[in-house]
């Protein structure tokens, strides 16, 4: 890292109020972020937990259910509320394992996918648009933040669908 600034604001040491900017521009910024997809998933009455299976799935078709909690990180319970949603209404389709019948691999419809593909495209335009407006530093500069930010965990995952690639 070196030891340059940018705006006077040094980059090795922030203050607590540079922090708070970055925390509030981080907030402000998902709230655009996820805006788009939200009023796309409004129309079929779902939320974003949706969006995330269905993101995740298209992203790993075949998927678990047990490697998707591990994904989203919520309950068993919530994650088969989101699952049993979605497979009724033709997005999802969940086969039995072959080696091990216990388990469920998870794919998208037709339909599932046309819906991921609106939702991505929506996050893409928005995210295209202002890696254009910071340039190509800044946007590795952010990736860099995003992924130091991550718990180990959620790094690996990140690293397992990234390297999938």
């Amino acid at each position: 890292m070196s030891d340059s600034s940018h705006g006077g604001e040094s980059l090795l040491f922030l203050t607590d109020e540079q922090l708070r900017k970055g925390i509030e521009a981080m907030y402000f910024a998902y709230r655009g972020f996820t805006a788009d997809p939200d009023r796309i998933l409004d129309n079929y009455a779902y939320g974003r937990a949706h969006h995330r299976a269905v993101h995740f799935i298209n992203r790993n078709p075949g998927t678990t259910v047990n490697n998707l909690l591990s994904i989203l990180g919520v309950t068993k319970q919530s994650l088969n509320r989101v699952l049993r949603t979605l497979i009724a209404d033709g997005l999802v389709e969940s086969r039995v394992g072959k080696r091990d019948k216990r388990e469920r691999h998870l794919f998208l419809t037709e339909a599932g996918t046309a819906l991921e593909q609106e939702l991505s495209n929506a996050q893409r335009d928005r995210m295209r648009d202002a890696y254009r407006k910071a340039g190509p530093q800044a946007v590795s500069g952010f990736r860099q933040v995003l992924e130091a930010m991550m718990d180990p965990d959620m790094r690996r995952h990140f690293n397992m669908i990234k390297d999938s690639n």
